[in-house]
């Protein structure tokens, strides 16, 4: 094994836990429960990734399905589109100075992430770190989300490596299995620490750095 190049996922990757305030913003505007909330939220939020929706149309079709229509308006709307964006516009400070040693020591980066415009817009406006990558792959400028084969092949053939020699990172074991299946050693991450104890058990620390 000969890792070339380590492709990260960026929510709950690269970005911190989601903003709270910005959370508690939405579901007030809504005036939905947390559990139905994050029921609707999560409904097309694929769509959303994959360039089927934009924001606005995001929230519009919340809003209709949710049966809000009669209370929230235009203005409303994107507000709501506007606290989605802070609300995933978080960063963790560990995985991004991890990422920087990387690029130090001679190594590809990537980001491979589901996102939809808005959110995007406000990452790469907000973090000037995200230039620091050698690509970057939203989902919804392709139109092909995460878990298809193609997304992580077209960000393999981007970088020019091969896919045992990519290491990815996300969050959702789904993503993970859909990396394996390409050919990528893939681990899901849920903290630095269990990135570490993954890459020791993995035998990685032979190749690369462990982050701190």
């Amino acid at each position: 094994m000969a890792i070339e190049a380590v492709i990260f996922d960026y929510g709950m990757v690269l970005s911190g836990t989601p903003d709270a305030g910005a959370g508690a913003e939405m579901m007030r505007i809504t005036g939905l429960g947390e559990k139905l909330f994050e029921t609707n939220y999560w409904t097309d939020r694929h769509a959303y990734d994959e360039g089927k929706l934009n924001g606005i149309s995001f929230w519009r079709k919340l809003v209709g399905d949710a049966g809000l229509s009669d209370r929230l308006g235009e203005a409303e709307i994107a507000e709501l589109n506007r606290q989605d964006a802070r609300y995933w516009t978080v960063e963790d400070p560990s995985m991004i100075a991890w990422q920087k040693q990387l690029k130090e020591l001679g190594m590809k980066t990537a980001i491979l992430s589901n996102m939809g415009d808005a959110v995007c817009e406000s990452i790469t406006r907000s973090f000037d770190w995200i230039e620091n990558f050698d690509l970057c792959v939203w989902s919804y400028q392709l139109g092909i989300a995460k878990p298809a084969a193609e997304i992580f092949l077209h960000t393999l053939h981007q970088l020019h490596v091969a896919p045992e020699n990519a290491l990815f990172l996300d969050d959702k074991s789904e993503n993970i299995a859909a990396a394996r299946a390409v050919g990528m050693l893939a681990l899901q991450f849920s903290s630095v620490a269990q990135l570490r104890a993954d890459m020791l058990a993995a035998e990685l620390n032979r190749e690369l750095p462990l982050p701190e």
